[in-house]
């Protein structure tokens, strides 16, 4: 059946459909974090900002391209159904629900982004957990030789990310919450250079 070009052809629709719902969440979380990169750039006086929710912006920002980058192995699916397309679906809205926090529409009583940032930082790492969470299981979806081809590093990183950001939650102390992005930062990196360089 899987080799049948009519076969084929309608998981390539099927795909094709899922993917749409997709690019619009995530361009609509593109679209969110660049008008708030231009709003700081427009307003600086008025927008004061802090490095620390910058990076943490500018990483949800590779986030979400990474994701969209990734999400074509979920062409090698042999079969949809509305549970897979709900995860997928959910997950994407979770990194839009991301975008949203670390960027509001209004900072009406806030001081500035450091005040805003650690005002609402559980929800943002308590949220971020989750999509690290999430993660593995839209990896597996992929199949298990693709899950295991990483090795044991895929879920060692998540239960770090995990641990850190449970950390984050309940910590406010400036000097591990730069660290943390800064590393994080840098490991996402290496992580896309060395795992999704090709598709």
């Amino acid at each position: 059946m899987p080799h049948d070009p009519a076969h084929a052809d309608a998981l390539a629709s099927q795909f094709t459909h899922v993917r749409i719902l997709l690019g619009m969440v995530v361009g609509l979380g593109l679209t969110h974090l660049i008008r708030h990169f231009a709003r700081i750039i427009d307003r600086p006086v008025r927008e004061r900002t802090y490095w620390v929710h910058l990076l943490w912006a500018v990483s949800m920002f590779v986030y979400l391209l990474h994701f969209w980058w990734w999400e074509f192995r979920l062409a090698h699916l042999t079969q949809w159904t509305f549970v897979l397309y709900l995860y997928v679906a959910l997950y994407a809205l979770l990194l839009y629900l991301l975008c949203a926090i670390i960027f509001p529409d209004s900072m009406e009583g806030y001081a500035d982004y450091e005040d805003y940032f650690y005002s609402r930082r559980k929800w943002f790492f308590g949220l971020l957990a989750l999509a690290y969470v999430v993660d593995l299981g839209d990896t597996g979806l992929k199949g298990r030789s693709y899950f295991e081809g990483f090795g044991p590093e895929l879920a060692l990183r998540s239960l770090i990310y995990v641990v850190l950001c449970l950390v984050a939650i309940a910590t406010p102390d400036r000097r591990f919450h730069a660290a943390f992005v800064v590393a994080g930062l840098l490991y996402q990196l290496s992580w896309i250079v060395r795992q999704f360089e090709t598709l």
